[in-house]
């Protein structure tokens, strides 16, 4: 009598592979799916999204101290570690209960629809696609890898105990976990099968990048330029910042966990709230506007004592004065509010818009702003730190009051109004160098922008503080370099700390205490040890 095979079943490690090759094969496809179409993203991004939005405020302080600006690339790594992990535990589960373990996957998936569906940008229906895609890949690759008949056994030969060809081996294969072999091959298949989807999505996403529209831009000549920069603004000090910070070295700290490709083409910007005459402008609307050239600095509110999230460009756009002329603001209107094409938010005081200062930028050091910095406009506000006043990917001006409307971060317990703190910063020598007898150039920056710098001070160990040489000052709107030339002559070799602190044009002296960003900003003087000599 011939019988039918039993059903197969994987040993609990290639059930576990298979539960992480079953997730691969449908992130993968989802992946090839966000490729069909700009608004378009992959399940995980869209995870990431609503993660960036909803994880606590000290987590994401927690995220950016300790990975700075490569913070969105350890959550999408934490994301696809925690994907592995339950995709794992639902391919040991697909061993005894598989129906549950496919409603597990699909449930995965449901996920992934749900953050979709919750972007403010979300193209619906379209925009739950990749995820949907996901699901109906990763459910039946689940089931196939765990319980589908994968030997490569021979369908021939005798048994030797009267059954039919081949019998004994399949069975024996079956008690065995079935053929490794052919577990192997089929886990290869969809290896290779997922690497395709992959990067074919990559590929076919690449047909929205703008990077050739923005090489095509002409800017405008600006109306007013920048003021020039004095050799004597830079000192010649090696390991110095440069005075203007290039566009690839400048910092990124903003919520979008991929950089967003937005065409100028039908991009517009509207005006509106309490205004006498609400107006939407084209982007070619605006280049056709009087425009200015501006150095200025920006400075995160999340940058530590001594850290990097402060960077010195020159930008060019319209004046925002002259389009809140345009549309005449309420006098009864106390905020300034900037919302980014995905609802993102940042305002800050009408006040602050002072006539030729605050700017609607749409270049950044002589070219188009890049993608990862507000392409195709963004909002530049001197004297106040990003989260309030740099709105990137700039879609809507709107003008409320503060008891109307809390933005995006002062819903998570930031200070409304944050005016950047008087802040210096030791460069070079970097801490624990090791420095020789003789003339060491100790220097750094200072800034407290719309203030100026008058004067920055460094202290070894815990003697007087003496002056150090300022460069040029350009505006009160970037940030002043100096230097301090130490003689280390006589210096009692080994350890030395070297301390520095600025003061700013009104004759504030940064604070010594040292504070964390939360909520307004950190403060403290910013501290370094060096090593003198040989010990």
């Amino acid at each position: 009598m011939t019988t039918s095979p039993p059903p197969t079943t994987r040993g609990p490690f290639a059930a576990a592979a298979a539960g992480v090759l079953a997730a691969l094969a449908g992130l993968a496809v989802g992946e090839l799916v966000a490729g069909l179409g700009a608004s378009l993203t992959s399940p995980v991004i869209s995870i990431g999204n609503r993660v960036v939005d909803a994880v606590p405020r000290p987590v994401k302080d927690i995220a950016i101290a300790t990975f700075g600006t490569n913070d969105k690339i350890a959550l999408v790594v934490g994301i696809v570690v925690v994907l592995a992990i339950v995709a794992a535990v639902l391919g040991l589960l697909a061993r005894r209960r598989p129906r549950v373990a496919a409603a597990g996957a699909a449930a995965l998936a449901a996920v992934g629809v749900l953050a979709a569906a919750l972007d403010p940008a979300a193209d619906l229906p379209r925009a739950v696609l990749p995820s949907l895609a996901t699901g109906l890949v990763a459910v039946p690759v689940l089931v196939w890898l765990v319980h589908g008949r994968l030997t490569d056994l021979p369908a021939t030969g005798d048994a030797g105990d009267g059954s039919h060809p081949g019998q004994a081996a399949v069975d024996s294969a079956a008690d065995t976990g079935t053929s490794r072999r052919g577990f192997l091959v089929a886990a290869s298949s969809v290896v290779a099968g997922s690497a395709v989807a992959a990067v074919a999505g990559r590929l076919l996403g690449r047909r929205f990048d703008v990077a050739a529209e923005r090489a095509d831009l002409a800017l405008p000549p600006p109306g007013e330029a920048a003021s020039s920069i004095p050799a004597s603004a830079h000192p010649d000090v090696d390991g110095l910042s440069s005075f203007v910070t290039s566009n690839a070295d400048f910092y990124r700290i903003d919520t979008a966990l991929t950089v967003p490709q937005l065409s100028t083409d039908g991009w517009t910007l509207r005006v509106h709230g309490m205004v006498e005459d609400e107006q939407t402008f084209t982007y070619d609307q605006l280049l056709d506007l009087p425009s200015v050239q501006s150095l200025i600095s920006l400075a995160c509110v999340s940058n530590e004592v001594g850290g990097d999230l402060v960077g010195n460009a020159t930008w060019q756009g319209v004046p925002l004065a002259d389009l809140l002329d345009r549309v005449g603001v309420d006098p009864a209107a106390t905020q300034v509010v900037g919302r980014a094409y995905d609802g993102w938010t940042a305002g800050f005081p009408v006040d602050q818009v002072a006539p030729r200062e605050s700017l609607i930028a749409y270049a950044m050091n002589g070219e188009p702003l890049p993608e990862a910095h507000g392409f195709p406009l963004r909002l530049v506000t001197p004297g106040l730190y990003g989260y309030v006043s740099a709105t990137k990917w700039l879609s809507e001006i709107e003008l409320t009051t503060f008891d109307a409307f809390d933005q995006y971060w002062v819903e998570r317990g930031w200070d409304q109004r944050a005016p950047i703190k008087v802040q210096s910063r030791i460069d070079t020598p970097s801490g624990f160098d090791r420095l020789s007898a003789g003339t060491v150039p100790v220097a750094g920056v200072a800034w407290a922008h719309t203030r100026g710098i008058q004067r920055v001070e460094v202290r070894v160990d815990e003697g007087d503080f003496a002056e150090a040489d300022l460069g040029a000052a350009v505006s009160d709107d970037t940030w002043r370099q100096w230097v301090y030339r130490w003689d280390t002559t006589g210096v009692e070799p080994g350890r030395h700390q070297l301390t520095v602190r600025a003061t700013d044009g009104t004759g504030e002296v940064q604070p010594e205490e040292r504070t964390p960003p939360f909520p307004n900003g950190a403060a403290g003087w910013h501290s370094i040890a060096v090593f003198v000599g040989d010990a």
